[in-house]
C-alpha cells in the first residue's frame, strides 16, 4: 500500500514537472527559430509553406509518390504542421498562434480528452504547489477546533 502511493506521487509529481518544463523549453525553442518572441514581434517573416514551431516546409503536393503531412489552419490563417501546433498547444500549453499571437480555439481543434488531460495536470499542478498552505490552515483549524 504505501509502495502503491510512493509511486503514484511520484509518478504525479514528475508528470507535472515534466509538463513545466515543457512549458519553458517550446518557448525557448520557438525563440531560437525567429518566428516567435514572447513579447514583440517576430524576428523572422514567416512564409506561406513553412511551420513557425519547427521552421521546416509544409510539404503537401498531390503526387502519389509524394510525402503528404497532415497540416492544421488556424482561424488568423497560418498553417502548420499538425503535430507541432498539437505540441505548441497542448504540451506548451500555448492558447495563441505562435506567429501572431491570435487567440486560438482549442476546443475546435482536438478531441476533448487532450484538454481534459491538460487541465487536470493544471490543477494537480496548482495542489501541490499550494499544498503546504493548505497543510497549513487544515493545522490551523484544528488546532482552533481543538482536534490535536
Amino acid at each position: 500500500m504505501d509502495f502503491g502511493l510512493m509511486c503514484i506521487f511520484y509518478g504525479l509529481y514528475y508528470g507535472v514537472l515534466g509538463r513545466d518544463i515543457s512549458g519553458i523549453i517550446t518557448d525557448l525553442m520557438a525563440v531560437k527559430i525567429g518566428y516567435y518572441t514572447p513579447t514583440g514581434i517576430p524576428n523572422r517573416l514567416l512564409e506561406p509553406n513553412i511551420c513557425a514551431v519547427c521552421g521546416n516546409i509544409i510539404l503537401v503536393q498531390d503526387n502519389a509518390n509524394a510525402i503528404v503531412e497532415k497540416t492544421y489552419n488556424l482561424s488568423c490563417g497560418h498553417t502548420f504542421h499538425e503535430f507541432c501546433i498539437r505540441g505548441w498547444c497542448i504540451v506548451g500549453k500555448k492558447q495563441t498562434c505562435p506567429y501572431c499571437k491570435e487567440k486560438v480555439d482549442l476546443k475546435r481543434i482536438w478531441e476533448k480528452p487532450h484538454v481534459f488531460y491538460g487541465s487536470l495536470l493544471d490543477f494537480i499542478r496548482y495542489l501541490v504547489a499550494w499544498q503546504p498552505v493548505i497543510f497549513s490552515g487544515v493545522q490551523f483549524i484544528n488546532y482552533l477546533l481543538g482536534l490535536e
